[in-house]
């Protein structure tokens, strides 16, 4: 493969470890792109004559054809996707095919068809979280004046709607979206044409060929273009945070589904059985897509530990790049897909969701507010008051709304029969009306303003 300076052959062991084919063969299609930009660019340019041009575009598209239909051989003594091309193109139409690497290095080969790969994939998880984001707001539509328990620490605290908790959801995915296409838009820069590292003598057009394949521009550094994987650890950073969005969320369905909880029910579609225990409802889909969470940020742990010691400009180590990214991103899409199918298979059970709502004394901070607001107490005196009453409940074994008014008024004389009115759950979520609160009016404003975003137009 090496012609002239080598006499012989790779070791067994240095050819296991250093050919990169059985992983980086994924890149065919960015890499049969990118040599399609390249050669058009260097008949234009006047360094390859017409003929040759035609004859490896040809040969090209023959290559690809032969990819997409499953018969072609990857070779392993060749290392790479970039050399199993390049042979199978010279079988196809003889010495033509070794003018297609004029001007350009295996360097800036890999780095423009790596690019190419994961600006394709970040657009398709962009696609995903969008259609989670649908998903979630639909179902917080639905579920707007669905009580439940919200929780700080796992404890009650205040009541909420099931709608407004989804919704939260539907935020996190908007920022991760966002950082997707910050990702997008910093990589969107075309190695190809910065060669090994320092650029060619031949007259090419960097202009021409970033323009061929999508990119704003050519990269403006060689070095920097053959020796910079950024690109891919931002990816992988977005990917790491969204995966830890969807664990969390993944992990509340696996608290709600369990008998000690009940919120609610996942059906057969998303759900598994016990070879042992024929009672078992296990939801499976939610514990991989948390466990999956470890896979992508591992794979941006890997790749930061690659990179931290390198020097300019490439280095093999770099090959290291690939498997997990495209493990990562890969997983990250099954997730989200996976994710979307849970929460159309969701079914709340309100019932349980309203007991659970008013229980743990959920509604005191309604009770201190209303002190505030009524009878005009410091926050912090209405704060010590309301204590005392829970305190005095939960001795009775009652929640605040079945203390009797001659108890509450030995504590703060002027309480009226009008405190009531703000300790029953569905009074506490609709009176959360601030901006981002959880009133039924807003969240149902809110899951109407996503969906329109989500349709296209501006909410």
């Amino acid at each position: 493969m090496w012609g002239g300076r080598f006499a012989s052959g790779p070791a067994e062991i240095m050819e296991e470890i250093n050919a990169s084919i059985g992983f980086d063969k994924r890149l065919a299609p960015q890499d049969i792109r990118g040599s399609l930009a390249h050669v058009a660019m260097l008949g234009s340019a006047g360094i390859l004559p017409a003929e040759d041009v035609a004859a490896i575009e040809a040969g090209l598209k023959t290559v690809q054809a032969e990819i997409e239909a499953g018969t072609f051989t990857f070779a392993r003594e060749l290392e790479d996707i970039h050399m199993s091309v390049e042979s199978r193109l010279r079988e196809i139409v003889g010495p033509a095919a070794g003018r297609l690497h004029t001007a350009r290095s295996r360097n800036d080969q890999v780095a423009t068809d790596m690019r190419l790969w994961v600006r394709d994939t970040l657009d398709q998880l962009d696609a995903q979280a969008a259609e989670l984001q649908r998903a979630l707001a639909e179902t917080a539509l639905a579920q707007a004046g669905t009580v439940m328990p919200g929780f700080t620490h796992l404890q009650s605290a205040q009541p909420v709607t099931f709608g407004h908790h989804l919704l939260a959801y539907v935020e996190m995915l908007g920022r991760d979206r966002g950082r997707f296409r910050d990702a997008r838009a910093r990589l969107n820069e075309c190695p190809l044409g910065a060669a090994a590292l320092a650029g060619t003598s031949f007259p090419i057009d960097r202009h021409a060929t970033a323009t061929a394949l999508g990119f704003d521009r050519p990269t403006a550094n060689s070095l920097d273009s053959v020796a910079d994987r950024d690109f891919a650890l931002e990816a992988l950073s977005a990917a790491a945070i969204a995966a830890v969005h969807l664990s969390r969320f993944a992990e509340e369905i696996v608290v709600w589904t369990s008998a000690q909880f009940g919120f609610v029910k996942l059906s057969d579609r998303f759900t598994t059985g016990s070879s042992i225990m024929p009672q078992k409802r296990n939801p499976d889909a939610a514990e991989l897509v948390r466990a999956k969470s470890g896979r992508v940020i591992g794979a941006l742990s890997g790749l930061l530990i690659v990179m931290k010691g390198l020097p300019l400009a490439y280095s093999k180590d770099m090959q290291e790049d690939k498997e997990g990214t495209f493990d990562a991103l890969q997983t990250l899409s099954l997730c989200l897909a996976a994710m979307a199918g849970m929460v159309r298979d969701l079914q709340p059970v309100p019932e349980v969701l309203r007991a659970a709502a008013g229980s743990g004394y959920a509604t005191a901070t309604d009770l201190a507010d209303w002190l505030v607001r009524e009878l005009g107490l410091a926050f912090r005196d209405a704060h010590h008051v309301t204590g005392r009453l829970v305190g005095l409940a939960a001795a009775r074994g009652v929640g605040l709304e079945a203390l009797p008014l001659d108890a509450m008024r030995a504590e703060e004389p002027r309480i009226t029969a009008a405190v009531y009115d703000v300790l029953g759950v569905e009074n506490s979520v609709s009176s959360r009306t601030s901006y981002g609160g959880t009133a039924p009016a807003n969240v149902r404003a809110q899951a109407e303003r996503w969906l329109q975003r989500l349709a296209g137009t501006a909410a």
